[in-house]
């Protein structure tokens, strides 16, 4: 068996590598799989992309952005293709779907890969949306994001976003091992190690073709001399210069730090000092980073505290901000960089421009950052319906529903035609509201169809790369859901679970389903729980949730059941129920005393259950964020003011 390279290109010879691993592996004593590079090879299997394979791309597809997959095969080898390199490689782990393969979680231990004889295949697809990706957030090891990174294109995702210039905060929390000092001992690690574990992984993405997303936060310090990696630590006002401080804000009659958080702290967007700097310093980032296909340019990650100086208070914030980024694109433009540059439409800036324009719209895509939005529901009504409430300086109310904030976006785009995808939170706090992963994964598919029903053209998501507890489907729903959203949710379920579980995939679903039902998503993730000092105060859910360790009981005896099993991937998954129906136990034991009052007992089962759950920490952390997970789980417990909530548990 040959396997031919049509095409140049790293993400063609990684496709040719994972294609000959995986057919020695599903056919083991059939010998070798030579790789070749033959432009005119016409038998074995001919991977390379569509303009070297002569094969036309469909009607109104672009080959750069659209990931269209073309697959023509027999016993004996065929043609597995892409519209670009990236999809190339896409096109090869269909090709292995269609004959069995599955990918349930990260690494080697969670794909499936059957012992047979290859079959033919016929498949020709263009993913349903065009951004499919994440952001990295929560906590997370080099370790950690090279599985994921490996895991995103054989689920049919095809970029990732590194937050800051130095993305040191989130490495942080890991090797610090935030929340579980007394089991694991920090680990400190330096700016400069953090580039590299960061150039590191650019380069697992250029193997694959994975567009790279950079930076968002940050330049609102970067520029203006005061670190970046601060992020929201809190600092006092010496870490911004002299000669900078007419760049900061003025709120509340001064121009410091807001509340000594660097990340969330405004520039006076009208002072023509902070438009030059920004945009010398994104072009300057262009210039040094070509590797980078968008530069996210993000204001502060606050609201309600722009600057009040008489210049600013002529426009709104995003006026000001398209002004700054029209002077961003003159210099880029200049030095003839032509990387693409995303406007984010979050909190403040939700409120679309009166007066600005963009010069030159097709160097910029919008994205639209629901941050506070529900997620107990996807749409409550018809978006036509909403009224959008004027703009006040300092004073709004941010949008509580995603009706609300694709009204605003219908307001942006009536002078801004951009491309647009959107930047969503299931896995930043949403799916540790969900007891089973099941209702977050409902809320995925429901709100990937209503983007699609507003022309929205993918999702990225701002969350932990550890979300696979107690299983991987969220990310499943999240990854198959944006490819091919033909597929139905319960074929996703049927999918999914079949798969990590076998036969009694079922019974896995309806132990889980039980849970939901006795403590549902929405008591959890009341969307206004942070502003009620007694939101899980009620003695009636002191019952149900007690009732959770009987089911966390049933499910240990399933995983007890079926521990060894000749898969090694469903060993793993039995096994992550193991230690799930533990953790059910230990925190149904602190919530069912928060539930009538009892907050200070409820706090010390925290700590017990944070203990416990600590020391077996590094057995799962691949699949578990213990910082993100035992954080909320804190947070709900104490339920401090919103704005700290947003600025700890979040962060």
């Amino acid at each position: 068996m040959k396997i031919n390279k049509v095409s140049l290109g790293s993400p063609i010879d990684f496709a040719a590598e994972e294609l000959k691993k995986y057919l020695r592996m599903m056919m083991p004593e059939g010998g070798d799989v030579k790789i070749a590079y033959d432009p005119t090879a016409s038998e074995g299997f001919r991977l390379g992309t569509f303009s070297d394979l002569g094969i036309d791309a469909p009607d109104g597809t672009s080959p750069e952005l659209d990931d269209t997959v073309y697959i023509k095969t027999d016993t004996r080898g065929g043609v597995i293709a892409g519209a670009n390199p990236r999809a190339t490689l896409i096109a090869v782990y269909e090709f292995l779907r269609k004959n069995g393969c599955v990918w349930l979680v990260l690494g080697v231990d969670g794909e499936i890969i059957p012992i047979k004889n290859i079959e033919p295949v016929s498949y020709t697809h263009t993913p349903t949306m065009r951004v499919r990706g994440n952001c990295i957030e929560g906590g997370v090891s080099q370790r950690a994001l090279e599985a994921f990174i490996d895991f995103m294109p054989k689920l049919g995702l095809n970029c990732f976003m590194m937050q800051f210039r130095n993305p040191k905060e989130f490495y942080q929390r890991y090797y610090k091992h935030l929340r579980n000092e007394q089991n694991r001992p920090p680990e400190e690690i330096t700016d400069e190690y953090s580039i590299q574990i960061t150039r590191r992984l650019e380069c697992e993405m250029d193997r694959r073709g994975i567009m790279l997303h950079s930076v968002g936060h940050g330049w609102n310090n970067d520029p203006f001399g005061i670190d970046s990696t601060l992020c929201w630590s809190e600092v006092d006002d010496s870490v911004i210069p002299e000669e900078y401080r007419d760049c900061i804000a003025l709120y509340n009659g001064k121009r410091g730090l807001y509340r000594g958080r660097p990340a969330n702290t405004q520039v006076c967007l009208s002072n023509p000092k902070v438009q030059e700097l920004t945009a010398k310093c994104i072009a300057d980032y262009a210039e040094a980073h070509s590797n980078t296909s968008y530069i996210h340019v993000w204001l502060a990650d606050a609201s309600n505290n722009h600057c009040e100086c008489a210049e600013c208070a002529k426009m709104s914030p995003s006026d000001w901000y398209i002004r700054m980024m029209n002077k961003t694109d003159e210099e880029l433009t200049r030095r003839g960089c032509d990387v693409k540059i995303v406007i984010i439409v979050y909190v403040d800036t939700s409120w679309a421009p009166d007066v600005e324009r963009l010069a030159n719209p097709d160097r910029f895509v919008l994205m639209l950052a629901p941050i506070t939005r529900d997620y107990t529901k996807t749409l409550s009504g018809d978006v036509s319906d909403v009224e959008i409430p004027p703009f006040v300086r300092n004073k709004l109310t941010m949008p509580e529903s995603l009706d609300e904030y694709l009204a605003h976006l219908r307001r942006w785009k009536e002078n801004f035609k951009n491309p647009s995808f959107a930047f969503e939170y299931h896995f930043w706090r949403h799916q540790h509201y969900d007891l089973t992963g099941i209702r977050i994964a409902e809320r995925i598919y429901e709100d990937t169809k209503a983007y699609l029903a507003e022309g929205i053209n993918g999702i990225m998501q701002c969350g932990s790369q550890r979300g696979f507890f107690p299983n991987g489907f969220a990310f499943y729903t999240h990854a198959r859901a944006q490819y091919d959203i033909s597929t139905s949710f319960e074929e996703l379920v049927s999918e999914y679970y079949s798969a990590a579980y076998g036969e009694s995939w079922e019974k896995v679903r309806d132990i889980l389903t039980e849970m939901h039902d006795a403590v549902p998503y929405v008591y959890l993730a009341q969307p206004h729980a942070a502003k009620r000092k007694n939101a899980y105060y009620d003695p009636d859910m002191k019952p149900r949730i007690d009732s959770l360790v009987p089911l966390a009981e049933k499910l240990h005896a399933y995983a007890l059941e079926h521990y060894n099993s000749d898969l090694r991937a469903r060993t793993v998954l039995i096994r992550l129920l193991e230690h799930y129906a533990d953790f059910i136990k230990l925190y149904s034991a602190a919530f069912s005393l928060k539930s009538v009052g009892m907050d200070d007992e409820a706090m010390e089962k925290y700590e017990e259950a944070r203990d416990l759950l600590g020391k077996r920490e590094a057995e799962y952390e691949l699949y578990n964020d213990f910082v993100q997970k035992t954080g909320f789980f804190y947070y709900s417990l104490l339920l401090k003011a919103p704005e700290e909530i947003d600025n700890a548990a979040g962060q």
